[in-house]
């Protein structure tokens, strides 16, 4: 199956690439960073405010919107864009790793995966199929596979391997039930070498632990099923630094390149960096507004906590590089004092500086992968981020 992805520049000296991902909704430009929408809402913030920011994708959660408001009204209102005010693209998650995180309360059979819901108690089951009929019902851009995840910062490798089996039969199953609810492929590459999309993409989810051969194995399986993007799925759980690259780049050296590469809950500028330079197109993370609401900012010089006494007379931007609302309108100062006399303007205002600061990272790495300088331009942003 052909994605509607137009690769730009790839870099000489890494993997790094940027590219355009068409949608239904629009272009999705990449390397991208996605705000965490999760229950139709990025905590704290207005789609206006996201549109500021620079926003062009966003990423809710089945399992949430399957509960609550349930994906039966968001059909009924006319889909999750109209219904949350955002026109631009959506990419949900299928509710995996949620359902993964309540281990008390699900269990996994080759049927799908049965689980409590964690607001009343009442029993639910998840199936390959199933979700993705939750997706259509609530009218996200890019659906992705039901799968299995296991905590990577110390797995059994056969607890590993049984996890990606189900996972690579319940993928099988999920193209399957795609193709019965998109039966017909409305995507059309365009003389400049866009695309006009008009139905929901599928990504297939990479699974396989902290184990190279594992995650090899799933690559290759996964690009041999019929999908217009990957996730790389079960990292950024508390492995090693060196144990997330070699499963990057397992899993990136053998897919395709004519299709985006998405990793899953990752949001630490370091990190992405780290990422991009291994293949890695897409990403999206709770990390940078949870932070945020507990006074942590991300600056080009490195981490701020606002609550601290030493910015209470500080008459400066957060970061005097950054374009955001909240660099362009107020000091240090004042968001100190607005944190700690527990306003709750405090968490819009950093977060919005958050994701922004994110999303500009993210340009500024298309643009030097453009301009063939990405290894230098991200040993610089590291090197003063963290203060080296």
């Amino acid at each position: 199956m052909d994605a509607p992805f137009q690769l730009l520049a790839k870099d000489k000296n890494s993997r790094a690439r940027s590219g355009i991902l068409y949608t239904r909704h629009g272009a999705v430009h990449t390397p991208v960073f996605m705000p965490v929408a999760t229950q139709a809402c990025v905590k704290a913030l207005t789609d206006e405010d996201l549109k500021n920011a620079g926003a062009e994708c966003l990423l809710s959660n089945t399992y949430h919107l399957y509960l609550r408001p349930t994906t039966k009204l968001l059909k009924q209102m006319g889909g999750l864009h109209k219904f949350m005010h955002w026109n631009g693209s959506i990419l949900t998650d299928s509710g995996g790793f949620q359902v993964y995180s309540l281990p008390k309360f699900r269990k996994i059979k080759e049927e799908g995966v049965t689980f409590q819901s964690h607001h009343d108690g009442s029993k639910h089951l998840f199936t390959p199929e199933n979700v993705i009929k939750f997706e259509s019902e609530i009218g996200s851009d890019i659906w992705t596979m039901l799968d299995v995840c296991i905590h990577a910062k110390a797995p059994s490798k056969h607890d590993a391997r049984e996890a990606l089996n189900i996972t690579k039969r319940w993928a099988e199953r999920a193209a399957k039930a795609y193709e019965q609810t998109v039966p017909t492929q409305q995507i059309s590459k365009n003389a400049d070498g866009s695309f006009t999309v008009g139905n929901s993409l599928l990504f297939g989810i990479i699974q396989g632990a902290i184990f190279p051969d594992l995650r090899k194995e799933a690559a290759l399986h996964m690009a041999s099923l019929p999908t217009h993007g990957y996730c790389i799925g079960g990292l950024s759980l508390g492995e090693t630094l060196e144990q997330m690259k070699e499963s990057v780049c397992a899993v990136t050296e053998n897919l395709p390149e004519g299709k985006p590469r998405y990793f899953m809950g990752l949001g630490t500028p370091v990190e992405m960096l780290n990422a991009i330079e291994r293949g890695v197109d897409m990403f999206d993370c709770v990390w940078p507004t949870r932070v945020a609401r507990n006074g942590m900012v991300m600056t080009s010089t490195g981490r701020v906590n606002i609550k601290n006494a030493e910015y209470r007379t500080q008459d400066i931007a957060l970061d005097r590089e950054c374009d955001c609302f909240t660099c362009r309108h107020y000091s240090r100062a004042y968001l100190c004092h607005l944190f700690r006399a527990q306003e709750l303007t405090s968490h819009r205002l950093l977060s919005i500086h958050n994701i922004r600061f994110l999303i500009r990272l993210m340009e500024r790495a298309r643009q030097a992968i453009s301009a063939g300088t990405f290894v230098s331009f991200k040993e610089d942003v590291i090197a003063q981020y963290l203060g080296k």
